[in-house]
């Protein structure tokens, strides 16, 4: 029997899921009303736990300045950069809205964060080399990617990656391209650091609270039943519920009941990372290094061997190796996946399901992976890697959208992070994955923008203030870019040199 708690309450805004993203939107929420009554529900025991966990993602401030699964050949062999310079223009408005957080000193130190790091792309084969050399003659062009170097000199690429060119037989074509200003970015202490700050701005945080439920009451405001650290449940009401649960957000959304929720369905996919745990390995490798995506395999299975700075240490991590599970959080149930099949989507899932058999063959053959085939992997990078160096550590879940498109398409399944609102911005969820939480900042800002409209020319001032490029295409205004570029390597201390602590 459900045992009622006597705690109630009314507030403005409650966000579900103390992640990246519900702590972009609250702080962007606070700078641009102040008086604001927010609370938060986090079922876990801390933020940033699930998905923005440092362990459980790439930590790539994706940029699309190395992420091949961004830029496309057309068949007249041309580049479409269009994707990347979308994702790029994204990056940088989450850079300025951090820089406006250092210099206003609600951040103190950004290297607790973030970290200058160069990003490069790396292939073999002369049909890959050629579209690489496309890609980057296409892309420097562009001042988005200025400073992008591209090389198919073994010398060169030795001082670029030493680990990955030892030992390596050169018996085809291999090639480059290097980018200084990429980042390595742990959006795990970056959601910490946000949370702290909106916990001293006197938001409501509860951890170990858990949404059972969303009703709409007759006022039309919205009823969250919460399960409390006790296991008693409260009721807690909101003009504005914003869903950021990761995969736990298309439960909570179908709860709701509004049509816009409505023939969407999650199709989740687990990952594996392998990670070094040999320190003289991992001193000789700095960069993200992507390579391409073998036939099959989802956008987020990528190859890449990253540097990256976890609890202020350097550490190299290789993958991710996809696989499946039919939870939609690494802390969720086993019958997630089941009870997410409602008579409105189930003939969307069944699209999918047909439509996706190679991704689930793929997905079934990533799972059977012994060890060393994984290490086989792995030494197409680093051809001289030693099978005790490196050590297993499991990677978040990701929930991908299926839905049905404009364009007819029955059970597509969208690769990418979708936002869902109401008719009357009331309330919104955050489904999909990468790129995610280096978009964190332009997707809560389009939440804002739909589901605040009649406040959007009052606050418009404030936005600009915090994001100076707001409305303005940086790839079309390059002395803008410069001028930001300037500004957020300055205040998030970045520069195109391995920081001497590392």
């Amino acid at each position: 029997m459900v045992k009622m708690s006597n705690r109630e309450t009314k507030t403005d805004v409650i966000l579900i899921g103390a992640g990246i993203m519900s702590a972009t939107l609250g702080t962007l929420l606070k700078e641009l009303a102040p008086t604001l009554e927010i609370s938060v529900f986090e079922k876990l025991e801390n933020a940033g736990e699930e998905s923005s966990n440092e362990w459980n993602n790439a930590g790539t401030g994706h940029a699309a300045l190395c992420e091949l699964n961004y830029t496309t050949e057309k068949p007249n062999g041309s580049i479409d950069i269009s994707k990347a310079i979308e994702i790029n223009e994204q990056f940088q408005t989450s850079m300025q809205f951090w820089t406006y957080l250092v210099n206003s000193k609600m951040i103190s130190n950004p290297q607790d964060f973030i970290m200058p790091l160069p990003h490069m792309s790396m292939v073999q084969g002369e049909q890959n080399v050629a579209f690489l050399k496309n890609r980057f003659e296409a892309m420097s062009s562009n001042p988005l990617f200025q400073g992008m170097e591209f090389s198919v000199d073994p010398g060169k690429l030795s001082e670029w990656i030493p680990l990955i060119m030892q030992d390596r037989p050169l018996n085809e074509p291999i090639a480059a391209t290097k980018i200084d200003s990429g980042t390595d970015v742990n959006f795990g202490a970056l959601t910490r650091i946000l949370f702290d700050h909106l916990k001293s701005k006197n938001v409501d945080i509860n951890y170990n609270h858990s949404v059972d439920n969303i009703t709409r009451t007759n006022e039309g405001s919205w009823e969250l039943n919460v399960r409390n650290d006790s296991g008693n449940v409260e009721r807690h009401t909101a003009k504005f519920v914003f869903i950021g649960g990761g995969g736990g957000s298309l439960h909570l959304l179908q709860k709701s009941g509004i049509p816009e929720g409505k023939r969407i369905g999650g199709f989740p996919v687990s990952g594996i990372f392998m990670v070094c745990n040999n320190p003289d390995v991992v001193a000789q490798h700095h960069a993200k290094v992507y390579g391409k995506a073998k036939v099959g395999a989802p956008p987020m299975s990528v190859p890449h061997l990253d540097t990256r700075y976890i609890d202020k240490k350097k550490s190299l991590l290789f993958g991710p190796f996809a696989g499946f599970s039919p939870r939609f959080l690494k802390t969720g149930s086993m019958f997630d996946l089941v009870t997410s099949v409602k008579p409105n989507n189930v003939l969307t899932m069944l699209a999918a399901g047909a439509k996706e058999m190679s991704l689930t063959k793929y997905l079934i053959q990533q799972v059977m992976l012994s060890k060393e085939q994984r290490m086989e992997e792995l030494r197409e990078f680093i051809p001289n890697a030693n099978t005790d160096d490196w050590d297993f550590v499991e990677a978040g879940q990701r929930v991908q959208v299926i839905k049905d498109t404009a364009d007819g398409g029955k059970g597509t399944l969208q690769f990418g992070t979708e936002v869902i609102t109401a008719a009357d911005g009331s309330i919104a969820a955050l489904l999909g994955a990468s790129p995610g939480a280096s978009t964190a900042v332009h997707v809560m800002l389009e939440v804002i923008n739909r589901c605040f409209p009649l406040y959007m020319k009052e606050w418009e001032p404030k936005i600009k203030e915090m994001i100076p490029s707001y409305g303005t295409s940086l790839a079309e205004n390059p002395k803008l870019l410069q001028e930001i570029h300037t500004s957020t390597a300055l205040a998030l201390g970045l520069s195109e040199k391995e920081p001497i602590n590392s």
